[in-house]
């Protein structure tokens, strides 16, 4: 299943700050950041809750808000 958040996650070094935790988590299968859209979307293809992901990202040092769907 495909989650959508909104994040804090802005740039490349933010990108790279992230990354560690997202795939280390078991769960998760793939995910990427879409920097340039002014929400910077999270996309995550898990098996875990929305909130799992959040806890996650907050773990990383950014904040996450999931979203119902892209637009």
């Amino acid at each position: 299943m495909s989650l959508h958040f909104k994040t804090t996650i802005n740039c490349g070094s933010c990108i790279k700050a992230v990354t560690p935790t997202l795939d280390q988590a078991h769960g998760i299968r793939s995910w990427s950041v879409d920097t340039e859209h002014p929400d910077k979307i999270l996309t995550v293809d898990t098996d875990l809750s929305p909130a799992q992901v959040v806890a996650l990202v907050e773990d990383a040092g950014f904040n996450a808000a999931p979203l119902e769907r892209v637009g």
